[in-house]
């Protein structure tokens, strides 16, 4: 097989906290990067103009709805013509800097086609020298072979992953994962996932809902290690800052958040672990006016007793009597 064109999908909105970045650290493996650019209102498109490797394709559409970005990222991806390796990583998302040395990267460019390459996925925390990692491999990397695209609405595949594909799992060159760096705005991501659920699947437990999405909460002590020097130290010999971290003030997501609060009313989330935010005080911040809808705390205190059960029980869930409490309080609605 002749050597592959690499390409690169990744979707994108409201990305210019980590974009820099990704663009700089994509560009030295991928011959094309196709960047989705789900209309974001920051700086995210201006950034991507200033790298000639990439295409921008817009995508005018406020819905959440990860199959539909995915699959026109791999439709766009074939119209490139040629043997083509796709690679598929978020904005907040890097190779490690190892790529350029492993033998490993070679053991890729030579797959076979039809092939899903599974990286592993290392969670870079906010001081920027440790990690923790995901028990995961995750199928990102696809040696095309035209097999149809089957996504979901989220957390779903990002690639073609035939049932009965060659699998390639790659244990030097891993995933580096940066949505941690910034607790904030992984916080506020965490808020709006719980009322994305909410809305979008209103049959699933609350209970079940926060004890998925805080599961980085609870990593032990022992789950952390340094970040070893090869993971960065090619990036960083090319000039390429790994480690700052920039932040923009209030994430969008929590803006995404006031909207649904300000649509739904606020006691359709009275569930939701969201109400150590002052929403009021963020809808005055948006909009310069007062609140037309109450956006007060509708919880009872039964409700703020279970959001403190939950936070103190997180780093325990799995054990035994944790479970048998949470499947008790399933019981009564949550």
């Amino acid at each position: 097989m002749d050597k592959p064109t690499i390409i690169c999908l990744t979707p994108v909105r409201n990305e210019a906290w980590i974009l820099d970045r990704f663009l700089q650290c994509a560009s030295l493996w991928a011959d094309h990067i196709i960047v989705l650019d789900q209309m974001s209102t920051d700086e995210s498109p201006n950034i991507v103009s200033r790298y000639p490797k990439v295409k921008l394709v817009h995508y005018p559409s406020g819905v959440y709805e990860e199959a539909e970005r995915r699959k026109l990222l791999v439709e766009e991806a074939r119209r490139i013509p040629g043997p083509r390796l796709i690679i598929s990583l978020d904005a907040d998302e890097a190779l490690t800097a190892n790529f350029m040395i492993s033998p490993e990267w070679q053991t890729v460019l030579k797959a076979p086609i039809g092939s899903v390459i599974h990286f592993q996925w290392v969670n870079v925390l906010n001081d920027m020298e440790n990690y923790w990692t995901s028990p995961y491999d995750y199928g990102w990397g696809f040696m095309d072979d035209g097999s149809d695209f089957t996504g979901s609405l989220i957390h779903g595949p990002r690639i073609p992953n035939p049932p009965t594909a060659p699998i390639i799992t790659l244990r030097d060159v891993k995933v580096l994962h940066y949505q941690f760096v910034d607790w904030d705005r992984q916080e506020s991501k965490t808020r709006w996932y719980q009322c994305w659920e909410r809305l979008n699947h209103p049959q699933r437990r609350s209970i079940e809902v926060y004890r998925q999405y805080h599961r980085a909460h609870i990593v032990a002590p022992e789950q952390i290690h340094p970040i070893p020097d090869h993971w960065l130290r090619g990036y960083r010999e090319k000039g390429i800052d790994m480690t700052s971290i920039y932040k923009i003030g209030r994430s969008w997501w929590d803006q995404k958040v006031l909207d649904m609060i300000d649509k739904y009313g606020a006691a359709h989330f009275r569930h939701e672990d969201i109400w150590w935010v002052d929403w009021a005080a963020v809808y005055r911040e948006r909009y310069d006016k007062e609140p037309t809808n109450s956006m007060c705390d509708p919880r009872s205190y039964f409700d703020r007793l279970i959001h403190y059960y939950l936070r103190k029980t997180q780093p325990y869930y799995h054990k035994l009597l944790v479970r048998v409490l949470d499947q008790i309080l399933k019981l009564f609605g949550w």
